[in-house]
């Protein structure tokens, strides 16, 4: 299936081609037509699967483009808000339709001069709540949709939520996205959509099946010096590292700074300038770089991020699919790639149990090794290079001093400075301690599944034994005081 089997307005479709979409997402397939059908609907799909453009294209394709505020899409935070906005601006530029974003932090005025001129707002519910409240704006929007319901309600943002509900027409169309389904998401879907059709991503389709999945083994000291051989190793062309805290975000880019590396953090401690900074030039490839926070890269939308890597495992399963979803977007490959230690490996089989993903372990690559693959990627670069005049004139000015030999060794060895690797020789766990861990893993959750009792059986009555073991001792030694 491709986009064009949509039937969108050819405005629209000339917008999708631009943007290299080529096939259409699992969600993108099932809630298109949905949605151009003019029903409510329900989504249950993970960041990362294609939601904004399953709403956005068929949203944008049925907007008539000169009626005012005619779609709302409320999201829990001011970088989904930001993200969210570009996208829907990109494919409605065609069409006329501009994009208003909202969100606490920036003046009032600002953003009423942009919805004034807007089709579409992009809001946090905070800050849309204010303007709502204090009537300073008076729309009647056709289509509301609900981003990342589940996230806005793990930030108390239920309440406002319903509230916002209560200045919206009773005649439009509702969507709402959610990556799980508590009973609260499900209670407020009961009360602000009519009739919903319900979708839902299977397990076999959370992660990209574009993304390559591997995770290398260290001891906890290791994981930086495993970073940098990696990047030596793999070269990405765009990064993003995921940390679990602000601290080791803001230790990690200062460190990647050090090494020579254009890098720069995201967290939600800095200003929003500083944020939208950092974004914009990740964005427009004047960074290599981006170390974030899982809350702070929610929702970060740029297509050509070629790996994404886990300093730490996050702490769920759903995390983990957000951070990988940043690689193999808009039907390109990616690659995500863990760094470990053996107390993670828990972490990690709950993580492929849960996504249903095939995370390969490797071994991290020796200093020959990453010189061999250096060296040929040099080969090739010469191999393919053009001959220029200047640098026929740069030859021909060496011969007055050197003969072609030395002046080949000297240009090579000025090349190949490159291919110099810091570190110790070997990083981290060897193929075979690798399968040692996962033996003795396994082992230990089978043993955790099944605890054998001392006389021998395995049962479940070991804590009644050992609660009338310890009964019988307390008692012994009260009779020997008495």
């Amino acid at each position: 299936m491709t986009f064009k089997d949509f039937d969108f307005k050819e405005k629209l479709q000339k917008s999708i081609e631009d943007a290299g979409f080529k096939e259409p997402s699992p969600i993108q397939v099932d809630a298109i037509p949905v949605i151009l059908s003019g029903k409510d609907m329900v989504g249950q799909a993970h960041t990362g699967t294609g939601k904004t453009a399953a709403f956005g294209l068929p949203l944008i394709n049925m907007m008539k483009g000169n009626n005012g505020v005619e779609a709302v899409v409320i999201v829990p935070t001011r970088e989904l808000a930001m993200q969210v906005s570009d996208e829907l601006f990109r494919f409605g530029k065609s069409l006329s339709i501009n994009t208003a974003t909202v969100y606490g932090g920036q003046s009032y005025s600002r953003q009423l001069k942009h919805i004034s001129t807007a089709g579409i707002i992009v809001a946090t519910p905070g800050r849309f709540l204010d303007l709502l409240r204090d009537h300073k704006i008076d729309i009647n929007p056709s289509f509301v949709v609900l981003d990342e319901a589940d996230e806005m309600l793990d930030m108390g943002f239920l309440d406002d939520i319903k509230e916002i509900f209560t200045f919206m027409p009773s005649n439009r169309q509702t969507l709402l996205f959610s990556a799980t389904m508590p009973n609260a998401i499900k209670s407020l879907a009961k009360s602000i959509l009519v009739e919903p059709e319900f979708i839902t991503i299977t397990q076999s389709e959370i992660t990209n099946s574009r993304i390559t999945q591997t995770y290398y083994v260290v001891d906890d000291y290791e994981r930086d010096d495993a970073l940098i051989r990696l990047y030596d190793f793999k070269n990405p062309e765009k990064s993003i590292i995921f940390c679990r805290t602000k601290k080791e975000v803001d230790r990690l880019s200062t460190f990647l700074v050090s090494q020579g590396f254009s890098a720069k953090g995201l967290h939600g401690d800095m200003e929003q300038k500083q944020r939208e900074e950092a974004i914009n030039s990740f964005k427009k490839g004047k960074l290599e770089v981006l170390i974030a926070t899982d809350v702070a890269a929610r929702g970060l939308d740029v297509n050509d991020v070629s790996h994404v890597f886990n300093y730490h495992l996050p702490f769920d399963s759903e995390s983990y699919v957000h951070r990988i979803g940043r690689t193999g977007r808009a039907g390109k490959d990616g690659t995500a790639i863990s760094i470990v230690t053996p107390h993670e490996f828990k972490m990690l089989q709950k993580i492929q149990k849960d996504t249903g993903g095939k995370l390969e372990a490797k071994v991290i690559p020796n200093i020959e090794s990453v010189k061999e693959k250096k060296t040929d990627s040099l080969k090739n670069k010469i191999r393919d290079q053009k001959v220029y005049d200047s640098g026929v004139s740069l030859v021909e000015s060496l011969k007055e001093e050197y003969d072609l030999s030395t002046i080949a060794h000297k240009l090579a060895s000025v090349l190949t400075n490159d291919t110099y690797i810091k570190g110790n020789n070997y990083i981290g766990k060897s193929k075979l301690d690798i399968e040692r861990l996962l033996k003795r893993s396994s082992e230990d959750n089978r043993r955790n599944r099944n605890p054998r009792r001392r006389d021998g059986r395995r049962g479940n009555n070991s804590f009644n034994n050992n609660r009338k073991r310890r009964d019988s001792k307390r008692g012994s030694r009260n009779t020997s005081r008495s």
